[in-house]
């Protein structure tokens, strides 16, 4: 049977900041129809605030409105579809946004991340079995934010929407490893699969760049260097694993760190979603280094480079989505890591706050105030 939900609900994206103020995100009781046979509902733990939600909430990612908001996050099953016969009631799941359909190309070519049918659905706001399952009290129907909508109480969601994780992990902070985790280490250890003794930039110092710290130490880099316009950001950035730190607002970094390389960086990673750090990356990487991009910049913004030297210098530019992970196998490997104290994400929660403080937490999102803030919506 349908149950009602408090939820985060976007219905119109051309509000201005303070958002404290112009309250973007309206707090509402919606209506979640039951899980269809594919399908679980999950009582929603805790959902991590991220730029890609923010990219929604200020329209340089067009999504289709009214929506509710939120796509990583972790909870717990209540509820069951009849074909669903690997989760039960009771199990610990983090969400990921991207689900598969297992026969599309890229799914059969072991690229579950970038499924063609999910790439659709999610477009339309919709689920894997087509149509939402959200509503307002009027009867208006909602759309799903890439599949998952996880700043409610209750989040209904394919199958391959979540992963079932160990309860032995603090389930908010498993909320992390559905985006920030997946995208930021998943760069560097997926995409651009460093080795030992590596050199590697990161470029952009958010939530997910410093998980990109935090994988080019654990893959072995030797020279980790961290590159942002908020100097502030360079404390955590070192005790993550960052090597050297540099202001991109300084004229002379890209020689700089082009000197302390010897010619550039093997690896250079864009972690900020904005073509000047792009353009930075690409000057910051030697002869037959590689740009790796998992960074969403605004729709139809356009990135170009010298062909001649691309082609010399045998140089890449890789494009990483959600870091190149399928799902079911990274998100336990990270958490186990997580847990041998190799991962420490838990030291980029800056907080815990209520559907009160959601507004205000963009907020402080966006004015680079916090890294990671985890929204509770049950509590």
């Amino acid at each position: 049977m349908s149950i009602k939900s408090k939820a985060a609900v976007i219905r119109d994206n051309k509000l201005a900041q303070p958002y404290k103020t112009s309250k973007p995100l309206s707090i509402e009781e919606i209506i979640i129809s039951p899980p269809l046979e594919n399908e679980v509902l999950v009582q929603v733990k805790g959902a991590g605030l991220c730029h890609s939600d923010l990219s929604v909430i200020n329209g340089s990612r067009v999504m289709p409105l009214p929506l509710v908001i939120g796509h990583e996050g972790a909870g717990e099953v209540v509820e069951v579809g009849s074909a669903v016969k690997d989760i039960k009631i009771g199990d610990h799941v983090s969400f990921q946004f991207s689900p598969s359909c297992g026969r599309c190309r890229r799914c059969l070519e072991g690229r579950p991340q970038v499924c063609e049918l999910a790439a659709a659905t999610k477009g339309k706001g919709q689920l894997m079995s087509g149509g939402s399952r959200l509503s307002d009290l009027d009867g208006n129907v909602l759309n799903h934010h890439t599949g998952v909508s996880c700043m409610s109480q209750y989040s209904v969601v394919d199958r391959g929407s979540v992963v079932v994780i160990d309860k032995s992990v603090n389930i908010q902070d498993a909320a992390l490893f559905g985006c920030a985790v997946m995208t930021g280490v998943g760069a560097v250890i997926n995409t651009a699969r460093i080795r030992p003794g590596d050199s590697v930039a990161i470029i952009g110092l958010g939530g997910v760049g410093l998980n990109g710290i935090i994988g080019a130490k654990l893959g072995g880099a030797e020279t980790i260097i961290a590159v942002d316009i908020d100097p502030s950001k360079f404390i955590r950035a070192k005790e993550l694993g960052a090597t050297h730190c540099f202001d991109s607002r300084n004229n002379d970094t890209i020689e700089e760190i082009r000197e302390l390389t010897k010619g550039g960086v093997d690896f250079a990673i864009d972690l900020a979603g904005v073509i000047p750090a792009m353009n930075t990356a690409y000057e910051l990487i030697r002869y037959g280094g590689a740009v790796v991009t998992a960074g969403l910049s605004p729709i139809n913004t356009q990135f170009s480079f010298n062909h001649s030297d691309l082609v010399a210098q045998e140089k890449s530019i890789l494009g990483s989505y959600m870091g190149s992970c399928v799902p079911v196998r990274d998100v336990p490997r990270f958490l186990n890591l997580f847990q041998q104290g190799r991962l420490p994400v838990d030291k980029l929660i800056d907080g815990k706050i209520t559907f009160d403080d959601l507004n205000e937490g963009f907020d402080k999102l966006s004015n680079g105030e916090v890294v990671r803030q985890i929204l509770m919506p049950n509590a």
